[in-house]
């Protein structure tokens, strides 16, 4: 195998996995004892500071993006919702639950899906797929959403209903379905398609 000299853009030059979309790969961005939210810079690939978090909440979990997806007409599609107008344009979403605690962010791990969230923010779909760690001690027997702790899956979906909220401005974001393993990878398949064509691929 010919290597590249060059390191992979995490978002175009990484691929989502053989085994997708029951199991992906996943760019982590942000783990959960950050209290700086990163992400990745679109043009260059490089992880940047998008913002400090104002408040005390932090991650409960992994949390990045899944490589060559894009979420558009196909995800505003599935939300079948009339208040929502588009998907919200970037990669979508992944919360990647694991036991072991990981302290620093910027690298891949293959990740299990077992279900989803469906934000609404400003009239996009933002969703946000829920999934496992392969092989992890704990986690890793998990297959649908409904196996995993509830209390675990209450504090993800608090932290998405309230992490963008600044002290003195509270953003309007709306819960809508919670979903489990067949609908979530029916939307990692339309976020794949989303982004094939948007960027040609």
């Amino acid at each position: 195998m010919k290597l590249s000299q060059f390191t992979a853009h995490p978002w175009h030059g990484v691929a989502i996995g053989d085994e997708a979309p029951s199991v992906v790969t996943a760019f982590i961005e942000i783990v959960p004892s950050d209290t700086i939210k990163y992400e990745i810079d679109k043009a260059s690939g490089l992880m940047k500071v998008d913002r400090p978090q104002k408040y005390s909440s932090l991650p409960p979990a992994l949390y990045g993006f899944i490589p060559q997806t894009y979420c558009d007409e196909r995800i505003r599609a599935l939300a079948n919702d009339k208040k929502v107008t588009s998907g919200d344009h970037d990669p979508l979403d992944i919360c990647v639950i694991t036991e072991r605690s990981i302290g620093s962010n910027g690298f891949l791990v293959r990740a299990r899906t077992i279900g989803g969230l469906r934000l609404i923010d400003e009239q996009e779909a933002d969703d946000k797929i829920i999934a496992v760690m392969a092989d992890d001690p704990i986690y890793g027997s998990i297959e649908t959403l409904k196996d995993a702790p509830q209390s675990l899956i209450d504090r993800i979906r608090h932290y998405f209903l309230t992490y963008k909220d600044f002290p003195g401005q509270k953003r309007k974001i709306e819960m809508g379905e919670v979903y489990e393993r067949d609908v979530a990878c029916k939307v990692i398949e339309a976020a794949v398609a989303d982004y094939k064509a948007k960027f040609h691929y």
